[in-house]
């Protein structure tokens, strides 16, 4: 949240727009651009929140855990459209790497700017072996934290990649949204953001095997498209900076951003 040193905004991981030159008219024009653009799903991906060394850390903590059936914490239509592997919510060593996760989450600029988050699920970890899958599904809109009263609405979903590509065939991340169906597989250590409106699912492993951590957000920005333009207006801002430094314009734009957060949020 205009963070120092935020990268461009990237909706997508497939594709990245080049900055024009910096004109008063392409400010207005990239305004312009958002408001035509508000209704679009938030689909953010994060490169190398965790290190190749955390990866490996993280792997060979849960190559000695216990795996249970995945049905066991879905919900009575995620079981029908579930099959996978989890490690219990409350193992010890799960709960662990998923500070590793959280303390990484805290540090990362783009994190904080693009997720706005007031809560955040524990992040568990799942497995994907030959043949399995989950099928279309919708996550649940609230979401009970262990061993407390509290729970959590859930606006963003985020998986992290915990292993190498190359290593498993199948296992994409299939997110549907306005323009179409994203298939997503990402270098170990990276994370994707979408909304947790959004019906998902994960394709069929036919080699390999796919492991991740995957959580649940509360934004401080309840509605999607708002959260949306506020992380590329924050972009445009920091990326404007970057090439022309502070400035009346970037002191206005900035002012416009506080001033819509604080018309939209829920904290």
């Amino acid at each position: 949240m205009l963070g120092k040193g935020v990268e461009c905004c990237e909706l997508s991981p497939f594709a990245t727009p080049e900055p024009g030159p910096i004109r008063h008219s392409v400010w207005i024009g990239n305004i312009q651009e958002l408001a035509r653009e508000s209704s679009k799903s938030m689909l953010v991906r994060i490169p190398s929140l965790l290190s190749s060394d955390q990866v490996a850390h993280m792997r060979g903590v849960l190559e000695r855990s216990d795996w249970v059936d995945g049905k066991l914490t879905a919900g009575p239509q995620a079981k029908r459209a579930k099959n996978n592997l989890q490690v219990p919510e409350g193992a010890p060593a799960a709960r662990a790497l998923a500070e590793t996760i959280s303390d990484a989450l805290a540090k990362n600029e783009r994190f904080t700017s693009s997720a706005l988050a007031q809560k955040m699920s524990l992040p568990l970890f799942n497995r994907y072996d030959v043949g399995m899958s989950y099928n279309n599904h919708i996550d649940n809109a609230l979401r009970s934290m262990p061993g407390s009263p509290v729970r959590i609405r859930t606006d963003l979903s985020a998986t992290v990649f915990l292993t190498d590509p190359k290593d498993y065939d199948g296992g994409e991340l299939i997110i549907d949204d306005t323009f179409g169906a994203h298939a997503v597989k990402l270098a170990a250590g990276d994370l994707i953001l979408y909304s947790a409106t959004s019906r998902h699912r994960v394709a069929p492993v036919t080699r390999g095997s796919r492991w991740s951590s995957f959580f649940w957000i509360q934004s401080m920005i309840r509605d999607d498209s708002a959260r949306t333009m506020l992380f590329e207006l924050d972009c445009t801002i920091q990326a404007l900076r970057a090439k022309v430094g502070d400035g009346e314009e970037l002191l206005a734009l900035t002012g416009l951003y506080h001033n819509l957060f604080r018309r939209w949020a829920d904290a």
